[in-house]
């Protein structure tokens, strides 16, 4: 088998020389049956919730799924804290909670405010535009989440470990982006070749 070494494509210029975030690769990168790795966030309690997701791949389009996603609220939280979906997916928030919530984002490129509304209801919101999205209660100030929305379906969502896997990416080469809330994103270009998974490794880190 052949090894393909990664080419790295660091988000940091000249006046970012001092930022603390690096990213690891090992030697041996993705393989069709996906791609698969770890992440690790300084200062972090858990590695969970990074997101890794493919960038887009010129010259191809992906049909969204039928069924909504769900971010529930419950226990006074979005739940999942962070979900990553293919542009046009649909997003349904119930709510789960004895109280009102409501669902808003401030982010300047979708912002929306879906209302507020009572135990066993629920609101929806299809997404279109890729980026990453801020979730918000105005009933609630402790409460947010994320809608990583993405061009294409090839992403993961990381687990406490840190661990991930983008499973079924084609041959080709990609650029692959590491995003968490607490750390700047990192992007790699990386080759993917038949054969089995190999490990992918990011740290993220202010």
């Amino acid at each position: 088998m052949n090894w393909t070494a990664a080419t790295v494509s660091s988000l940091f210029g000249a006046r970012r020389a001092f930022a603390a975030v690096a990213l690891v690769l090992c030697p041996a990168l993705a393989f069709a049956e996906g791609i698969e790795g770890r992440v690790t966030i300084a200062r972090a309690r858990d590695y969970r919730d990074a997101v890794i997701y493919l960038g887009k791949i010129p010259g191809k389009t992906f049909t969204p799924p039928a069924a909504a996603v769900n971010v529930d609220q419950r226990n006074l939280a979005f739940q999942p804290h962070v979900i990553a979906v293919l542009a046009g997916t649909r997003v349904a928030f119930p709510n789960s909670d004895e109280v009102r919530h409501n669902v808003f984002s401030p982010t300047k490129a979708d912002n929306f405010d879906l209302g507020s509304y009572p135990l066993g209801s629920s609101r929806s919101r299809t997404f279109d535009t890729p980026g990453i999205i801020t979730l918000l209660c105005n009933v609630h100030a402790e409460m947010s989440a994320y809608v990583i929305v993405t061009e294409t379906p090839y992403f993961a969502v990381s687990d406490k470990d840190g661990h991930f896997l983008i499973p079924d990416v084609p041959p080709g080469q990609y650029e692959v982006i590491a995003w968490h809330e607490r750390a700047t994103p990192v992007r790699a270009t990386v080759t993917v070749s038949a054969g089995p998974s190999a490990p992918l490794n990011f740290e993220l880190g202010k």
